[in-house]
């Protein structure tokens, strides 16, 4: 992995765990968000995972477990933690090194992928056609949430996912915490 996608790594990690200051209320009582809550406005929520090229993926997943305490599985680790609006209610977040030769970031050239967590995954790509943005196939539907893939200005491959937590935290396994 170059320095590049390295720091672009770190960079979004500490913008994801940033308090986001115009957004906050400062009389908000703690608990759920109602407001947000039923929100269904089509939108990015957050980071759903961070994907990424590398020569050696079971070395590097080995490496950061062992070095960064990541609780490592077959695909990588995967990142717990609270919903802002929700507290009692459990996301999660995907970390995955593939390898250097996959096609999955395919059309895309480049050496990572992300993953945005969604609201409203088919008003969404609705509005993203409207708008002129490529989307790549159809919303794909599992059991723990729904997919869809576009492109942005510079043809970066963006996965977008509209998730069901509950399924994944009824899935168990390992998670970083």
């Amino acid at each position: 992995m170059n320095k590049l996608t390295g720091l672009l790594l770190i960079l979004l990690i500490i913008a994801a765990c940033s308090p986001d200051e115009k957004n906050a209320s400062k009389d908000e009582t703690p608990g759920k968000n109602a407001a947000a809550l039923n929100d269904t406005t089509p939108k990015v929520t957050g980071i759903g995972g961070i994907f990424f090229r590398s020569k050696d993926p079971s070395r590097v997943k080995e490496w950061y477990g062992k070095n960064l305490g990541l609780a490592i599985d077959l695909y990588g680790s995967v990142f717990e933690f609270r919903n802002a609006n929700d507290p009692g209610e459990v996301n999660y977040l995907r970390w995955a090194p593939f390898e250097e030769k996959t096609d999955y970031f395919d059309p895309s050239k480049k050496d990572f992928m992300i993953n945005y967590r969604v609201r409203n995954l088919k008003g969404l790509i609705a509005n993203l056609k409207a708008a002129g943005v490529t989307v790549l196939g159809e919303i794909q539907d599992y059991e723990y949430g729904s997919f869809a893939y576009i492109l942005d200005p510079e043809g970066n491959k963006i996965e977008l996912w509209e998730p069901v937590d509950s399924v994944l935290t009824k899935m168990g396994g390992v998670t970083t915490k």
